[in-house]
């Protein structure tokens, strides 16, 4: 049979390809949305390693030369504090953790693009040849999502603000054709070429 005749089938499975495929740009997303907060926080915390440190020794220096009793306890207090955010940054990497989040959503990317492809090509292949791409991909994804570490809620509210809203992973036929030389922009083609 072919898939005129069994466009309710076809419906069906094209429906569950399109499910996955938004699945997974969710996920991809989420893995983004959480590489970028990693590094933000990471940046912070440097940034506040340095200044702790300055006012730990501009504090000693102070209390040194002025031998005020004041200087001695804000520097202590300081001192104590950088302690604390040495020993936080010294349990969790967060550099490690961007990292391990950005391979999830490199692996992600390609099937991403993959399911396009798919959903690009569905009318042109027959039905066990979709179901064959459909179950490689559902199977790479499940490999990916065990070897990945989780995401979290935050994430999902940042994706879904990135897709829904700001339109993140998505391109507008003139967005795309600023992006390509004249001679194949969308705007400059006859279809009936």
């Amino acid at each position: 049979m072919d898939r005129s005749s069994r466009a309710s089938q076809g419906y069906k499975l094209e429906s569950q390809i399109r499910e996955a495929y938004g699945r997974i740009v969710y996920t991809f997303t989420c893995h983004n949305k959480i590489v970028q907060r990693m590094l933000s926080k990471n940046e912070k915390i440097k940034l506040l390693q340095i200044v702790l440190s300055a006012l730990t020794t501009g504090g000693f220096i102070v209390a040194i030369i002025a031998d005020e009793k004041i200087a001695s306890i804000l520097g202590a207090f300081v001192s104590v504090s950088l302690l604390i955010l040495n020993a936080y940054t010294k349990n969790f990497d967060l550099v490690e953790t961007a990292q391990s989040h950005q391979k999830a959503a490199d692996a992600l990317w390609v099937i991403r693009e993959e399911y396009v492809s798919l959903l690009t090509d569905f009318e042109l292949l027959d039905d066990d040849a979709v179901m064959a791409k459909r179950s490689e991909l559902q199977n790479r994804s499940a490999e990916v999502y065990a070897q990945s570490p989780r995401t979290d809620s935050k994430s999902y509210v940042a994706a879904q603000r990135a897709l829904k809203t700001e339109e993140e992973q998505t391109f507008h036929d003139d967005e795309i054709d600023v992006m390509l030389p004249n001679s194949i922009r969308r705007k400059n083609r006859s279809w009936n070429d």
